[in-house]
């Protein structure tokens, strides 16, 4: 028995050691797997991974081994190298910006505007959502890559200048070996009184090194998710908007999101309402797209992704210059003058902040006359006004004879009246009578919407000029009642999250009051009589003011003061008007009763009225 028992155990302790033998020479294990970091989200490091909070590799490594494609997924993938394990924030300061960098992935996440203002703090324009923005972010491959999330070595090279740096392995080479691997380096550079840098994007890998290709492309060099400052919605055009532009062969287009440019612009940006970031590539080949997809935080993500082709050299250094700030075009015309710290010239970049349409001059010169106001009464409110009273009093002869015409018209109207009943069966017939009777006595039927139409234009550009005019942005009018022309003024705001249903509004307001007040007013006083049993005069008169309140009521405050005041002015216009036709129409009854006619149509009307110039007929010979 008991030298069975020692067979036994000998027996067993042989054939566990032929078990593992054999396990160990045909079935070894895996080696653990490194992180990836670009690839689906199943390979990027967490949040508590780039804090430091945990081990990296070993995180990867518990998170790869769930996955049946692991494999397959790692052959696809550029391979961290070990490096820092804490995440450092460094802040660079120059005389317009503070600007805050991460070493993860070296990237931006702050970039604020010393001299603009978003409320309490100032303007950031990396408008990040409900995770951390991660600006100029590195994408190895195309639009699907997923941006580099490791943490980069710091190399801080003087007051205006930072490196971020980190060695990679390329999938297709040997782990032990050295001919896959390359360092990637981004060199931020900032000046201390520009709002543009430059990013400096190198990659080493060393004379056996054969380069980056991912079908394609080496790496996507992508800005987002926003440009700044912080908005509630993109849909009001009132509060902001964005456009996207490039510039080729010295025409700037627009370009519709997701669409790939490759033609090589000079320039790409986002235009925001008084913002903007432009991006200008110094390489030989790449492509441009912008997107929009939705994120966490972010009611509307406006992303410029910069599509770098495969690189197949062992060494390339790729320059890129970056303008983040405002939309003015004082600001953005150095860049075409060389009087900016990049000594740059002809880059049209004022491009972005300029007018486009027909009514650009007319705008331009609106602009002008804006300004000029401003430094004589240095306030834009003030400023707004006298160029109301300008327009006024400029387009006052074109108002003077639509008021004339109007009462012609009414003058002639029981004549036209006679001529509708007669042929009121015949309508070729009445037009045929109604342009003789126009013709015999000199009158116009537009003449009286003419001068009204004259003034459109100059109202449209009006109108566009207070809702993007920068200078606007911030500038007071009243303190504390209308601190910033560009925004709606209130009186009192609604508590965070309540607004009032349907309309939408979180704030209660005055302008738009006044606005109501002085177009129901303006139409009260300046009818002519006989005009307040007209339906159509008594909508105009009522309806629409009550229309315009709704659409008007979230608009910028230096619209509705340029309404108000220019209701006001056209107020007392139309009251000298009205008494200087109304002394007219007298002395044209006067005539009237002493030649004897029975008063529904005269010749005193016409000629007192609106006299034609006497036409002396040519005797035939």
């Amino acid at each position: 028995m008991e030298k069975n028992t020692i067979l036994a155990v000998v027996l067993s302790t042989l054939v566990l050691v032929v078990f593992y033998v054999v396990q160990g020479v045909f079935f070894p294990p895996s080696p653990p797997p490194q992180p990836a970091v670009h690839s689906d989200s199943q390979f990027l490091l967490t949040e508590q991974d780039i804090y430091g909070q945990v081990d990296a590799h070993q995180t990867a490594i518990e998170r790869i081994s769930t996955e049946s494609s692991v494999q397959e997924q790692r052959s696809q993938q550029v391979i961290p190298e070990t490096g820092p394990q804490i995440q450092q924030y460094i802040t660079i300061e120059t005389n317009l910006l503070t600007v805050v960098f991460t070493n993860a992935g070296g990237n931006v996440v702050s970039w604020k505007l010393k001299e603009h203002f978003d409320k309490d703090d100032n303007v950031d324009m990396i408008f990040s959502g409900n995770n951390q923005a991660q600006a100029f972010s590195i994408a190895f491959g195309g639009l699907d890559a997923q941006p580099v999330t490791s943490l980069f070595h710091v190399n801080r090279l003087s007051d205006y200048s930072i490196e971020f740096y980190r060695d990679f392995q390329s999938p297709s080479s040997s782990r032990d070996s050295s001919d896959g691997m390359f360092r990637l380096t981004k060199r931020y550079d900032l000046k201390p009184n520009d709002y543009m840098f430059e990013l400096t994007v190198s990659i080493d890998g060393g004379d056996s090194f054969t380069g980056i290709n991912y079908a394609g492309n080496a790496y996507t060099l992508n800005f987002g998710p926003q440009i700044g400052p912080r908005f509630e919605k993109l849909a009001n055009y009132y509060e902001d908007f964005r456009h996207y532009v490039t510039y080729t062969n010295g025409k700037r287009r627009n370009v519709k999101v997701n669409d790939i440019v490759d033609s090589r612009p000079a320039w790409a940006a986002i235009s925001g309402k008084y913002f903007a970031f432009v991006a200008i590539p110094y390489l030989a080949q790449f492509s441009i797209s912008f997107s929009e997809a939705p994120e966490p935080g972010v009611p509307s993500a406006s992303r410029l992704n910069i599509i770098r082709p495969a690189i197949s050299a062992p060494r390339v250094s790729d320059t890129y210059r970056f303008f983040l700030g405002p939309k003015s075009q004082e600001v953005l015309a150095d860049y075409n003058t060389g009087k900016n710290e990049f000594g740059l010239k002809d880059t049209q970049l004022v491009e972005v902040a300029s007018t486009r349409g027909i009514l650009a001059p007319l705008e331009k010169l609106l602009k002008w006359l804006l300004n000029v106001f401003y430094g004589i009464v240095p306030n834009y409110g003030v400023a707004i006004i006298l160029l109301t009273l300008l327009v006024k009093i400029l387009f006052f002869p074109l108002t003077k004879k639509g008021s004339e015409a109007t009462l012609r018209m009414q003058a002639l109207s029981p004549k036209i009246k006679e001529l509708q009943e007669k042929y009121k069966d015949n309508r070729q017939k009445l037009n045929a009578e109604m342009a003789a009777f126009y013709q015999k006595e000199g009158y116009n039927p537009i003449s009286g919407c003419l001068p009204m139409l004259l003034q459109l234009p100059i109202f449209f550009a009006m109108y566009n000029l207070f809702n993007n005019h920068f200078d606007l942005r911030g500038a007071q009018f009243i303190p504390v009642w209308i601190p910033d022309l560009s925004v709606p003024e209130a009186i009192w705001n609604f508590p965070e999250g309540i607004s009032l249903p349907f309309l939408g509004w979180t704030a209660l307001r005055v302008l738009p009051f006044v606005y109501v007040g002085s177009q129901l007013l303006y139409g009260k006083v300046t009818q002519l009589p006989g005009q307040q049993s007209n339906p159509q005069m008594k909508m105009m008169l009522y309806v629409m003011p009550i229309v315009f309140f709704f659409i008007l009521y979230n608009v910028p405050s230096g619209l509705l003061i340029y309404w108000i005041f220019s209701n006001l002015l056209t107020l007392v216009q139309q009251l000298i008007i009205n008494r200087y036709v109304m002394a007219k129409r007298a002395q044209s009854e006067s005539l009237a009763s002493s030649s004897g006619n029975d008063g529904k149509y005269t010749e005193g009307v016409k000629n007192v009225i609106a006299p034609r110039p006497a036409v002396k007929k040519k005797k035939r010979k």
